[in-house]
């Protein structure tokens, strides 16, 4: 688990974005750092350990930003509920935690308990109360019916099927991939950003998973060929670099999203330690409409370490086994 400096809190926040959104103006005094042919220069370890929620939570409703002494109260339950000796917490689950002031954390497996958040790395907290910024109201927009039919049925095979076979897993169970977009805050949320005249390639920690970006105008591929991660294709806008990826599998999944999603990121540096990435997510067989994230990444001085996930999968040992057992239980009599 990498280490990072704390996030820059920037002045300002755009309460909705289109689908073409105007970059936040640079830090004063700064100027954007640019590569040997002239762009902008996005190149390093970037860090996403934002511990703002994806969604807008409910008690917070038609409130886009906190004030900074509730930021600093967040802080200090945050601080008191995962102090290095409490179950560790991912996800949104830090900031809900603080946001509900409990006087302690209740473990996500609380069956078998986890490592304690002593090996979790320190999550950033800031004004903002949703990294859903369109919808205005913070929340993802409902599935469409179709989309409804197809994830319960899945749910529902899921239920009686956990784990007759690995295929019945998830991707990053097989570790196959953690897919594109990887959104997840404070566990391996680093990328490598490497740029050519030509190509851009974001190096994702989890699964190190590489993205191979090019800019010189080439065509999508083929709508017949499909990819885990997509086929993304970059051009520059400015200051801002553009990535559009469609050519989904059908096997990729993004929360509930199938083989039609369609990307639009802009990365956009708006000072030394910071890399504006803002997705727009589309997928009409999926959600009634497109909706836009906006994370800010911070700049790291660490590197991106190995993701051995294949070499000794003991997890899928473990769930496979697991799954006879109870088999064999219920064949027994057992519950």
């Amino acid at each position: 688990m990498t280490n990072h400096p704390r996030l820059t809190l920037l002045t300002t926040l755009i309460a909705s974005m289109c689908l073409m959104p105007a970059a936040w103006p640079a830090e004063d005094g700064w100027s954007v750092p640019r590569t040997p042919d002239g762009r902008p220069d996005l190149q390093g370890v970037w860090a996403n350990n934002s511990a703002t929620p994806m969604e807008r939570p409910d008690s917070l409703e038609d409130r886009d930003r906190l004030t900074d002494a509730e930021v600093e109260q967040l802080k200090a339950r945050s601080e008191k509920l995962f102090n290095g000796e409490t179950d560790a917490a991912f996800g949104d689950a830090v900031y809900t935690a603080a946001l509900a002031g409990d006087d302690e954390h209740i473990s996500y497996d609380p069956t078998t308990g986890n490592y304690n958040h002593f090996w979790v790395v320190e999550r950033d907290f800031d004004n903002r109360t949703s990294l859903v910024v369109d919808p205005p109201d913070g929340k993802i927009p409902a599935l469409t019916p179709e989309a409804e039919q197809r994830t319960e049925a899945r749910r529902a095979y899921l239920e009686e099927h956990p784990a007759d076979s690995y295929t019945d897993r998830i991707n990053s169970d097989r570790c196959i991939t953690y897919g594109v977009p990887f959104l997840g805050a404070g566990y391996n949320g680093y990328f490598q950003v490497s740029q050519t005249p030509d190509t851009v390639v974001i190096l994702q920690e989890m699964i190190h998973e590489a993205r191979v970006i090019p800019l010189d105008g080439r065509p999508h591929l083929d709508p017949a060929i499909r990819q885990w991660t997509g086929d993304p294709r970059g051009r520059w806008e400015g200051d801002t670099l553009v990535v559009e990826t469609s050519n989904f599998s059908s096997k990729s999944r993004f929360l509930q999203s199938s083989e039609n999603l369609q990307l639009l990121e802009r990365f956009t540096r708006t000072g030394p330690e910071t890399l504006q990435w803002r997705l727009t997510i589309t997928d009409p067989t999926t959600w009634i409409k497109p909706w836009s994230v906006e994370i800010l990444l911070s700049k790291s001085e660490d590197d991106i370490f190995e993701y051995a996930c294949h070499e000794g999968n003991y997890a899928m040992e473990g769930i496979l086994a697991g799954a006879r057992s109870d088999e064999m239980a219920q064949g027994a009599g057992g519950k």
